[in-house]
Formats: structure tokens, sequence, C-alpha cells
């Protein structure tokens, strides 16, 4: 995991002294804090969101996602629809990220071991 201290500056801050290594962990720790508070709020917006992800998990699986990109391919939606749910690869990559983010954070966790 990348904190943006870098060992340079951990190992300068071992030449420089106990201040100076306070301070980077301080800067690490500040971040990291930082990083946190805002994952957890993230983690319960999507704690609350899981009807609106079993609606497209739904959606993809049913058949009626195809149905709806191939109708708006034929100019069958109307102008003006909100279409972002069709673009070709962004649904399949929304729900692959989530579903990729256990392990994700795993990863991320066991690298700062």
């Amino acid at each position: 995991m990348k904190t943006g201290i870098g060992m340079k500056s951990v190992n300068k801050s071992k030449k420089c002294g106990a201040a100076a290594r306070v301070a980077a962990m301080s800067a690490a720790y500040r971040k990291l804090s930082g990083i946190m508070e805002s994952l957890e709020r993230d983690l319960e917006a999507l704690d609350g969101a899981g009807e609106e992800l079993a609606a497209l998990r739904e959606y993809q699986a049913s058949g009626k996602w195809l149905r709806d990109f191939e109708a708006d391919e034929a100019k069958k939606i109307p102008e003006g629809t909100d279409r972002a749910v069709l673009s070709e690869d962004g649904l399949y990559n929304l729900l692959s990220d989530i579903d990729a983010l256990p392990s994700r954070l795993s990863g991320t966790l066991s690298e700062g071991e």
C-alpha cells in the first residue's frame, strides 16, 4: 500500500532523529485516518444501497439489460432518457468492481503487514 510518505522519508527520518521520524509517521497517520473516515462513509453508503445493487444484478441477469440495450440501438428509447446503465461495459464493470471489493480490501490490508 502506498502512503505517500515513502521509505526515503522514513529512512531519512532515522538519520534526523526522533522528531523527524515522529513527524513523518504523524503525516502517515493523518493520511490514513482521513482515508479510513472516507472509506467508512462510503461503506455505509454502499451498505445502504443493497436494494439498488440487487435490482441491478437482476436487471443484468434477467436479460432485460440486453433487450434495453438493443432497443436503444434501434432508437426505440426516447431521446433525453438517462442511458448511463446502457454503456456497453459499464454495468458489468460496476458489478465486477463491487464483487472484487472484499478481495481488494484484503489484499490492500495484507500489503501493510
